[in-house]
């Protein structure tokens, strides 16, 4: 049992790695002339996304708040978070559900990395 579910998981981990290569790929492209992007930067683009105005410049507040969008964006379906209402500048707002488990800085990347492909899962930028 222990071997089955250790394949299991090693087919997971490689799928995930290959559709993380494809996300990063897709969007380094499209937003970096092809320069790798990191995390970081994929979760601001999908702030940016999420609020819906791509062509606007923002301040350095106004990118850690599209950040903390993406980031409960993509851990609603996870059940961290809910969206709650849009503000009067069309800014998403989300309720805590649940508070995240203490995590490793590892386990964190991985965490936001799965959230990720499956954002664009659903976008049907990756398959």
């Amino acid at each position: 049992m222990f071997l089955l579910d250790y394949l299991c998981r090693m087919a997971r981990d490689e799928q995930l790695k290959e559709r993380w290569e494809q996300v990063v790929n897709k969007l380094s492209a499209r937003f970096a002339d092809g320069e790798p992007l990191d995390l970081d930067a994929i979760i601001y683009l999908i702030g940016v996304q999420e609020l819906g105005k791509p062509g606007k410049r923002f301040k350095k507040d106004d990118k850690i708040n599209l950040m903390h969008i993406a980031i409960c964006r993509l851990l609603e379906p996870f059940g961290y978070y809910r969206f709650d209402y849009q503000d009067e500048d069309g800014w998403p707002h989300y309720e805590m559900i649940e508070q995240l488990p203490s995590l490793k800085a590892g386990e964190q990347s991985l965490l936001m990395k799965e959230a990720i492909v499956q954002y664009f899962l659903e976008k049907e930028l990756v398959h």
